[in-house]
C-alpha cells in the first residue's frame, strides 16, 4: 500500500532576508523555522532543507540496513547513522557523507561492508538523491 507524507512551508520576504516555517503535517511532529542564513551560514536555532534531507537520509538508511541484514538472518542490536549534507551556495548539494556504526553479533567485516553498501545503494532516500554526485559511506562494525 502506498503512503504519502506531507510537509508544508510558509515563507515571507525575499531569499536573503526572508524567513519561513516548515511544518511536518502528516505526523504533526512539529514546525521548524527556516531561513537563508540557516542554510548558508550558521543555523542560529533554525533548520534548512539540507538538515531535513540529512534526517530523512540517516533514518531511511538505518531502516534499509537493518532490514537487509535481518533478511539474511542477522540480528541487529543497534545501528547509528549520521548524514552530513553539504550545501554550496550557487551549486546546490555537493555531497553527502553517511557514517554508520552498528552492532551485529556474528557478522563478518566483509559481510558488514557489503550490507552497508547495499543499504546505501537501495534505501529509497539514497535513490531519490541519485543526482548528488558524491555520496560517501563510512561504516564501522562495533564489537
Amino acid at each position: 500500500m502506498a503512503t504519502t507524507r506531507t510537509a508544508a512551508t510558509h515563507w515571507e520576504g525575499n531569499l536573503l532576508q526572508g524567513k519561513g516555517t516548515v511544518a511536518l503535517e502528516s505526523s504533526k511532529a512539529g514546525s521548524y523555522e527556516v531561513s537563508w542564513p540557516a542554510r548558508s551560514e550558521e543555523p542560529g536555532g533554525r533548520t534548512s532543507p539540507e538538515e531535513l534531507i540529512a534526517a530523512a537520509h540517516s533514518s531511511c538508511y538505518s531502516m534499509a540496513f537493518s532490514h537487509g541484514l535481518a533478511g539474511k538472518g542477522h540480528t541487529v542490536e543497534s545501528v547509528d547513522t549520521r548524514a552530513d549534507v553539504t550545501f554550496q551556495p550557487g551549486e546546490g548539494i555537493t555531497g553527502i557523507v553517511l557514517t554508520v556504526k552498528a552492532r551485529v553479533p556474528g557478522l563478518s567485516e566483509e559481510d558488514f561492508q557489503a550490507a552497508a553498501e547495499d543499504a546505501k545503494k537501495n534505501c529509497p532516500v539514497s535513490q531519490a538523491l541519485a543526482g548528488v554526485k558524491n555520496i560517501q559511506l563510512n561504516a564501522e562494525l562495533l564489537p
